[in-house]
């Protein structure tokens, strides 16, 4: 058993991990000072104070006005419901800060004196919310791991530079880079024709609820593009389009690629280039609309799907896992009209068979596995052979 510099034992928390391991440097034990790194359950963070750190959980609403989930959270959280397994990766962590450590490698335990968040609030506050909400439905929340470290001093300032400058830095986001390139505005412009006022999120510091997220529009647009624009040349028959339910950034690189094609002044784009980039202007705002409908499309009523969000007899909430494989198939319907693309499902089309054959891949193929149904391309594929169906008998 390992033990810091000695402190008075108390506001002790015994913490649970998975993994720890000491990485303190020789100028950390020349100031007195250990620093550790691990993983740990993230239901094993909730108990810790953050009044050693700099900025509180932003949607606490204990005696404050009630604010606004910034788009942060909600990413955090829809990872937390669609992807729970990759939550360790996509978050940053949580660092905590404490005065003393007693470490017991058999019991994988570890006691902090008197410790705080001094970075993490916001995953913290989420998780919190996330776990209570599970308590609230009854149901058990899945495993969820996050990566931590813990820095151990008495040293007060020390803490509180420390607390200043990890909630300082600034990674800069892809979607800030594209927007400041202007790569966003003619995709802005074309959806502000149906949808006046309409803004698409340009930086990472667009954080208000009136702006629409750019990631997930364009991860819709790409699972509606047709097969015969589809920009993979070696999988034009048979698009593998499971990337557009968890890989925004993949999405947002393609949409940018093809900005770039189109307006490369020395070398002319090929006609699909065009018409391709077309696409995305013309079907952004039926995208957005095809979207929101089928998140909360009451069609999926009687189905009895676990992974549904309900209140009553009202659905609350369709997952992405399950939405993203049905629009990839709508894709089959993708069709020019008077020179704009739209989504035309034929009259004969029973948008309730298609949500009886979702229901069917999902506990067949899937395994009532929302997120396994979202990355896996028989799903996928299964779903697009009914639109196709329907796609040749129009044409017939």
């Amino acid at each position: 058993m390992a033990t810091a510099s000695a402190v008075p034992t108390v506001a002790a928390i015994d913490f649970s991990y998975f993994s720890l391991r000491r990485i303190t440097s020789p100028q950390d034990a020349e100031c007195d000072r250990e620093v550790y790194c691990g993983t740990a359950l993230a239901s094993n963070f909730l108990p810790f104070s953050t009044d050693a750190n700099v900025r509180e959980y932003m949607l606490d609403t204990e005696g404050k006005k009630k604010r606004v989930p910034t788009i942060v959270h909600k990413a955090m959280r829809a990872t937390l419901n669609d992807n729970p397994v990759n939550f360790c990766i996509l978050n940053g962590g949580i660092v905590l800060v404490a005065r003393g450590i007693t470490v017991d490698n058999k019991t994988n335990t570890a006691i902090l004196l008197r410790p705080s968040i001094i970075n993490g609030s916001q995953t913290q506050g989420v998780l919190k919310d996330f776990y209570a909400q599970h308590t609230a439905d009854g149901k058990e929340a899945p495993l969820i791991y996050v990566k931590y470290e813990i820095i151990v001093t008495q040293d007060e300032e020390l803490i509180a530079e420390t607390s200043i400058s990890r909630n300082l830095q600034d990674n800069v986001l892809q979607i800030s880079i594209v927007g400041r390139l202007n790569q966003l505005d003619e995709l802005e412009a074309a959806f502000q024709k149906t949808k006046p006022g309409a803004k698409l999120r340009k930086s990472e510091t667009d954080l208000a609820d009136d702006f629409i997220f750019t990631e997930k529009l364009l991860q819709v647009i790409t699972a509606l593009i047709p097969d015969n624009l589809w920009p993979i040349e070696n999988e034009a028959e048979d698009p593998n389009k499971v990337f557009t339910y968890s890989m925004k950034s993949k999405c947002l690189k393609m949409f940018q690629n093809l900005y770039l094609v189109v307006h490369d002044k020395k070398t002319p784009p090929r006609l699909k280039d065009q018409d391709l980039y077309q696409f995305y202007l013309d079907i952004a705002p039926e995208a957005w609309d095809l979207y929101q409908k089928w998140r909360t499309n009451q069609s999926f009523y009687g189905t009895k799907l676990h992974c549904l969000e309900r209140q009553g007899r009202k659905i609350e909430e369709v997952p992405d896992g399950l939405i993203f494989p049905i629009l990839a198939s709508l894709s089959a319907f993708a069709v020019k009209r008077h020179g704009k693309w739209t989504i035309s499902p034929p009259a004969q089309f029973s948008e309730r068979e298609l949500i009886g054959v979702a229901a069917r891949v999902y506990q067949d193929i899937a395994k009532r596995n929302v997120n396994f149904m979202g990355k896996s391309k028989p799903c996928y594929s299964t779903l697009r052979v009914i639109t196709s169906i329907y796609r040749r008998l129009t044409d017939m």
